[in-house]
Parts: C-alpha cells; structure tokens; sequence
C-alpha cells in the first residue's frame, strides 16, 4: 500500500490514526424528555474515535489523537477508550479547558422526540491546532482518518484539518475523510462549502446521498457526487437502506470502477454509530488489500453490528466470521439478516434458514 505521494506505507507503526474530539456520553434510563429522565449511565461518544475503536476490536493498529480536560471525564475517555485496544499515547491534556459531555434521549434520532443537548463549547478538544497536535503522530499511520465535525469547532480545528487535507507530494498517509455535515456545529455560514473543499484533499471520501443534498445541492446520485469531487482517489456514496456505491479511479486510465453493494437487513435496536461503522469496515478491507466489492460489504456488516447494540461502539465480528459472510454469493447476502448478537454465531450456520437464530437468510 502506498501514500498519496507515492510513499511505502507498510514501515509506519499503525494502520490508522484518527483526530477528533470524543465526547462523554450520558444515556437516558428510560424514554421521554430530557427534563423527564431520573438518572442517565454513562457512555463515550465521537466519530472518530468510533472509528478506530471498531478498528482495534477488529485486530488493527490504531491510534487516537486528541485533547482532553485535565478531569475525571478525560480520565474515562482516555482509559476506556484504550481499553478497546486503541494507542492513547498522543491525546493531550488541557489544565485549563474542560472535556465535552452530551446528553440524549433514548428516542430514535430520526424522530422530532428526539434530544440533544451538548456541552462542548470551549472544550479541550476545540482547542486543537497545528501548534498542539504532534504531527509525528498524526502521520504515523497508513491511514489519516478525519470527519468534518472537527473543523466545525473552532477556527483552530479548521486550520489544522486544511494542512492535513493539503494535497502535496510525499503525504506519508492516505487520508480518510468521513463529511459528516453538522449544521448546528458551524457558528459561521458556508460550513457546508468548507467541507466540499476538504473532502476534494482527501484519498477516501465517505459521503451520504442526502448528506451531499442536503450540504451542497447535489442530487442525481452517485454520478452527481464524483462530479462535485472529482479528486479523491476513492468516493464512498452511503445511500441509506438502498445500500452504498463505491466510485475507484483506476491510476492507469483515470477512469472510475463502480461498484454497488445493497445494503443488508437489520433488525436495529438503536440506530446509532452506523456510518462510523461503516467508515471502519471499508477501511479494514481497504488495509488488507480487498476488492471494492468486500470493502462494501465489510463496511455493512461492521454498520450492522453497531445497529444491533444499544450504544456507538460494537465489538464486531470475528474476521473469520465477516469473511465468511462478505463471500455469500450475491442472492444469499441479498437475504440475510442480522439482529441482536449476531457476531457472536457460528459462521458456518449463517446461511441455513431457521427461525430462531441471530445471523440468518429469509
């Protein structure tokens, strides 16, 4: 696997560095309003430290590079973060500015009962800039993984993700950029612009269909998109239940390979960390060296087995176990289904009908 510019990858120490801020997560003990809920448990939350979590659990080598407050709740991130196996070794911490917390309801997100109630601003994390991030460590690893919630926080975080998406020769990483528009973060207009001009620095774009409708006027599809980003080597269309399109620029041809996955069926139980999910899915296919057709499929079965448990952060399954279903030929992996506890069956039973098992072909 080779940089950007070229470079042998394979000598760094980690497969994929992520930057961003995470967050302390406090989730309801019942339904209803925040005003109504007694008590809240305590979880972690951040897209991008979703990401390598997922990816440490999977057997990867991966990084966190953060601020957080010098407080109880960056002592909670740090170690439980690290306890999924992520490197925590470059995450900062800030004597002066406090780790983010939210809070939620336990209401589906794509409804108008659902709750969000951040407290973020002036956190250690939007304190980021290219003076206090290392960029040893951040260019110590095959993959950068970034999302466009970091530079919404502040105008420092924004010109540290501009020289990590810089195109220039010799980039020692591929750079990962998940838009991850979030209208309500950006305190100025033309967010959605600034995103559009990162994504076009990046290697590997992850973007929704009604994301890039939403932020930038783009419909039409996957063809629209490539359009509006023409330079990243690979283009990453998550198209919802309909299931996502890869977009591949062959470097010999400068042509671009489609490749459709359709989406699996899941029975959800919160519909929370999905895309993170995904992101980690491709990008462990992407790292060892897999066709476009089984980075899709990876990318759906790791979305699935964080749709199938109450919080962000699943432990996926085996990689024996997702091999063996991203290899179902195409009718059999049009009718799986997977629901609670499903990464945990025997592979070698997931193709057999039969009512009550978790991974199962109806």
């Amino acid at each position: 696997m080779t940089g950007a510019g070229g470079g042998d990858t394979n000598s760094l120490d980690t497969d994929v560095v992520a930057l961003g801020e995470s967050m302390v997560t406090f989730l309801p003990s019942r339904p209803g309003r925040i005003a109504d809920v007694p008590s809240f448990g305590r979880g972690i939350g951040g897209a991008e430290s979703n990401v390598v979590c997922a990816l440490a659990a999977a057997g990867h080598r991966a990084r966190w590079v953060s601020r957080v407050g010098a407080d109880g709740f960056g002592d909670h991130l740090v170690e439980t973060i690290g306890g999924y196996g992520v490197d925590t070794s470059a995450v900062g911490r800030d004597p002066h500015r406090p780790t983010g917390i939210y809070f939620r309801t336990a209401d589906d997100r794509g409804t108008d009962a659902h709750e969000v109630v951040y407290y973020r601003a002036g956190s250690a994390a939007s304190a980021m800039s290219p003076d206090t991030v290392d960029p040893e460590a951040l260019w110590s690893g095959r993959v950068l993984h970034l999302s466009g919630i970091t530079p919404a926080l502040s105008a420092d975080c924004l010109a540290l993700v501009r020289v990590l998406c810089a195109r220039r020769d010799g980039r020692r990483s591929l750079v990962s950029f998940d838009v991850n528009h979030r209208p309500g973060l950006w305190r100025e207009p033309g967010g959605a612009d600034v995103l559009l001009d990162l994504a076009r620095g990046a290697d590997i774009v992850f973007v929704g269909e009604d994301e890039a409708a939403a932020a930038w006027d783009v419909t039409g599809g996957p063809a629209a998109i490539r359009e509006a980003l023409p330079g990243p080597a690979v283009l990453v269309v998550k198209q919802g239940a309909h299931g996502a399109t890869a977009l591949a620029t062959d470097p010999a041809t400068g042509q671009d390979t489609v490749t459709f996955v359709p989406a699996l069926h899941v029975d959800v139980v919160a519909p929370v960390g999905a895309g993170d999910a995904f992101a980690a899915g491709f990008l462990s296919a992407t790292l060892r060296g897999l066709s476009a057709e089984h980075r899709l499929r990876h990318g759906h079965l790791m979305a699935a087995a964080a749709l199938t448990v109450p919080g962000d952060v699943a432990t996926p399954a085996s990689r024996g176990h997702a091999d063996a279903l991203a290899a179902l030929d195409p009718a059999a992996w049009e009718t799986l289904r997977l629901g609670p506890g499903w990464t945990a069956a025997d592979p070698t039973r997931a193709t057999t009908t039969v009512a009550d098992e978790e991974v199962r072909t109806s």
